[in-house]
């Protein structure tokens, strides 16, 4: 377990984080990318959704991909079948990507491409269903994932993850009918967290919610730039 505070040096992680992830968003903001935060516990489907979209949001959008894993390339390998940059970030012991590690990841991708070439970054956060929402990474977006095989209660038990995120998935539904379990209910525990969420329930195996999902992430693209844009436009 992290510790958030490190009593004997002073110094207030979080903060130091966010200074971090301030400095990484500037640099996305600068280049006209828009940057999701995806998250979830082990196994609620991270990478299958990354393999779906990219299968299909790179025929409108140019993706890199910034993948965290404790140990291995496996994932990150998965998804360069794909066609497109992924920077794959190990982070030994920790169970989250903080904002120094992302920046690590920034510059690898700044350094072998040209970033104004990209359209949106997609971070794979460590699965973990506490840390990752603490540490901000620098994204506009954050995403949550949470599979119908984890049970109802996650949002009442692990209500971080769920009250910081735009957008929850609900993943593998196609599983419901088989389990004892209740995808309204899911949704209205969320909204107990959450009353303004966006959630969007998919199957990766059917493809059943996944048109939904590709039209949401192309509006956030679109609504980052207007942002920008409009932003630009401000009197100094």
């Amino acid at each position: 377990m992290h510790q958030t505070f490190d009593a004997a040096l002073g110094i207030n992680l979080l903060h130091a984080n966010q200074k971090g992830a301030d400095h990484n968003r500037a640099h996305f903001d600068e280049w006209g990318i828009t940057c999701f935060n995806i998250m979830s516990s082990p196994g609620a489907g991270k990478t299958v959704l990354l393999e779906r979209s990219l299968a299909v949001l790179t025929d409108d959008l140019k993706i890199a991909v910034i993948e965290g894993d404790m140990t291995t390339e496996l994932d990150a390998d998965r998804l360069r079948q794909y066609g497109v940059p992924v920077i794959a970030i190990n982070t030994g012991r920790s169970c989250h990507l903080d904002s120094k590690m992302v920046a690590g990841g920034i510059h690898q991708l700044e350094h072998q491409y040209n970033p104004v070439d990209f359209d949106l970054v997609l971070v794979e956060n460590v699965g973990n269903l506490v840390c990752p929402a603490e540490f901000e990474v620098g994204e506009h977006i954050k995403v949550a994932l949470l599979s119908v095989t984890e049970g109802e209660d996650k949002p009442l038990k692990y209500p971080v993850m769920f009250q910081e995120a735009d957008c929850l998935l609900i993943t593998k539904i196609d599983l419901a009918p088989y389990l004892d379990i209740d995808i309204n209910r899911i949704a209205a525990n969320v909204r107990q967290m959450n009353p303004h969420v966006t959630i969007i329930a998919v199957s990766a195996k059917t493809g059943e919610g996944l048109e939904h999902w590709f039209n949401w992430v192309k509006s956030q693209v679109l609504n980052q730039r207007s942002s920008a844009t409009a932003t630009e436009m401000l009197p100094a």
